[in-house]
């Protein structure tokens, strides 16, 4: 049987699964973010592979992905200092896209409570 090709229409409809998550863009291109914060969104940079996501994680779990599956995330020169991974979607499957969209919205949301206590306590008296 023939393995459904990821698109982004389904990296959508998974992520929007998830509370808080609303679609947007970054750098023109189609994007998933929390509380204004970017979950994933199709690469811009030119040093991507085409038909390749980027999806925020933190850089431990960036490093056993990458060790865990070298064929299906990556990272460019451009992306070694961020909080992020590259996924090639035809490699990837459905179920391995959901965990690591969980995983991704895990990071991002705690980062973006973090960020407005932080703004709250700045603001106090």
């Amino acid at each position: 049987m023939p393995r459904r090709k990821i698109t982004f229409d389904i990296v959508r409809q998974i992520g929007l699964a998830f509370p808080g998550v609303e679609e947007s863009t970054a750098y023109g291109s189609p994007a998933l973010k929390v509380k204004g914060k970017l979950l994933a969104c199709i690469p811009s940079h030119r040093s991507i592979e085409p038909g390749s996501l980027v999806v925020c994680v933190d850089f431990n779990d960036r490093a056993e992905l990458l060790t865990g599956a070298p064929d299906t995330y990556y990272v460019t020169d451009h992306y070694v200092p961020n909080e992020s991974i590259l996924i090639r979607l035809s490699k990837v499957d459905p179920d391995a896209l959901r965990d690591l969209l969980g995983m991704a919205y895990k990071f991002v949301s705690r980062k973006a409570a973090k960020r407005s206590q932080t703004h709250r306590h700045r603001r106090s008296p």
